[in-house]
């Protein structure tokens, strides 16, 4: 398993800082495809979807260098294929979504401008059951669909600009750190009891009802929703602090007597238990939560009282734990059985390459993922795996192949540049070493850094004039960004 995981709190009051100043500044993208958007002038009209493909782009952009957002493909790949079966029953999809995680045990998940929807990893941890966690994402597929927080803007264009850069600021912190966005709108001249919310009581009513129609025609069932609210409401009734997702998403008890009104107008499907959803759930305590030796006491004990949804769910993450805390060969043990009884199981595969690698039998991993990948091309998982362990085998041309071919099709994966960028530095190619550590490092907005790579790669270039024109392009372009970035 590759991972990188950037945890930084404090970021993300300044993402909260930069966002509101980003609210209010005027910027002049007329017939500029990859200018950044202008929202200055939002009180006077509405957001085109150009624009807000490229406000969520920024903003994601943002989120990447400040925010704990995991890059686990795992993880990635089974949320974007559940957010995706969600997307394909919804009405109104204007742009392709983007399904990604953060490592925060808060029960939340939070959907703005493009098509991104964030999910904490709490809110899969404590969703009792993979309809309960869908009818969440289905919940944030609507909000966007819907245009909600454009329609937001909108209502408040009698705001003068500066309060409305001061709620804009706050609504988007909130949604990844509610009780950041709380402070940061109570502390803004357009603060109101309304404002500490991400939507009116209008969208939220609105992403209700058509989140539980979509929720229902993905196969999932219907009253997942209302059953996980009123659990939230009455988990926390008597407490005086509610969980993000309240904070975010108030609950009264009418809302959820809604919820349950409209699921009755469905059938109720009978859906049973998914097993991706409990590997998610073991694989996001054994990597994410709490210490090795917690962890396989948690999951031993799982196994001998036979308290689980699935047997290989529990054995996974026992598996995963072993290895965490260097017990190798119980691990292997664990995987190998699984392995047997689902050979194709991402989950496992994963994990086999992780300890192939811990135990010096890279040639092993190399196999068995070459063989998958004959069977799913260009899977993130088999993909990246693979290109690492060819990276740690010194096969890095190979290496270098497969990841160009792989980010053809997504060119935004943070993680395939930096695996990338270790094949050339291993492979001591410094020019496009350079050049790709300035795409990760464009990827988190930090484009200062991505200049000085840019730089670097220019002195590697020699007598290519070619590649020291694309070279100064580039710089040209990631200049531009900056300077926009600042002068907001």
């Amino acid at each position: 398993m590759i991972k990188t995981t950037q945890v930084c709190r404090k970021a993300l009051i300044a993402l909260g800082v930069s966002l509101a100043v980003f609210a209010s500044a005027s910027i002049d993208a007329a017939n500029q495809k990859n200018d950044l958007p202008e929202i200055g002038v939002v009180a006077s009209g509405a957001i085109s979807l150009d624009k807000e493909m490229q406000i969520g782009d920024v903003l994601m952009r943002q989120l990447r260098g400040q925010a704990p957002i995991i890059n686990d493909p795992l993880l990635d790949e089974y949320i974007q294929d559940l957010g995706n079966r969600l997307v394909a029953q919804a009405d109104n999809v204007k742009f392709p979504f983007e399904f990604f995680l953060l490592n925060n045990p808060a029960i939340n998940a939070f959907a703005f401008f493009g098509g991104h929807v964030g999910v904490h990893t709490g809110l899969i941890y404590n969703a009792k059951n993979e309809s309960e966690l869908a009818s969440v994402l289905a919940h944030e597929v609507s909000h966007v669909t819907q245009r909600h927080i454009a329609r937001s803007i909108e209502a408040r264009q009698k705001s003068s600009p500066l309060q409305l850069a001061s709620a804009l600021g706050g609504i988007l912190l909130a949604l990844a750190s509610p009780e950041a966005g709380i402070a940061a709108i109570s502390a803004g001249s357009a603060a109101s009891a309304q404002a500490s919310i991400n939507y009116t009581r209008q969208n939220e009513k609105e992403a209700d009802s058509i989140g539980i129609r979509i929720l229902a025609q993905s196969g999932f069932d219907p009253n997942a929703a209302g059953e996980f609210f009123g659990t939230l409401v009455e988990k926390y009734r008597l407490t005086s602090r509610p969980p993000a997702f309240l904070l975010t998403h108030p609950l009264p008890e009418s809302r959820v007597a809604d919820a349950r009104t409209r699921a009755a107008s469905y059938q109720r499907n009978q859906v049973p238990e998914s097993l991706s959803f409990h590997l998610a759930k073991s694989r996001i305590l054994a990597r994410y939560y709490a210490t090795p030796e917690y962890n396989i006491n948690y999951f031993e004990t799982s196994l001998e009282r036979g308290s689980y949804a699935f047997k290989a769910a529990s054995e996974y993450g026992l598996a995963l734990a072993y290895l965490a805390n260097e017990e190798n060969q119980k691990a292997q043990k664990l995987i190998d059985n699984l392995l047997v009884n689902d050979p194709r199981n991402l989950f496992y595969l994963d994990t086999y390459t992780d300890i192939a690698l811990a135990t010096g039998r890279t040639e092993d991993a190399i196999e068995k993922l070459t063989a998958q990948a004959t069977l799913t091309p260009r899977n993130r998982v088999i993909t990246l795996n693979l290109a690492n362990a060819l990276v740690k085998n010194k096969q890095y041309d190979l290496a270098v192949r497969i990841l160009k071919d792989y980010l053809l099709i997504a060119p935004d994966n943070m993680l395939a540049h930096q695996i990338l960028t270790d094949a050339y530095t291993e492979s001591k190619n410094k020019l496009e070493m350079h050049q790709t550590k300035a795409e990760v490092y464009a990827l988190a907005a930090s484009y200062p850094r991505a200049i000085d790579e840019l730089h670097h790669a220019y002195n590697y270039a020699g007598a290519q004039n070619i590649e020291k024109q694309r070279i100064r392009a580039r710089i040209e372009q990631f200049r531009e960004y900056q300077t926009r970035l600042e002068s907001l």
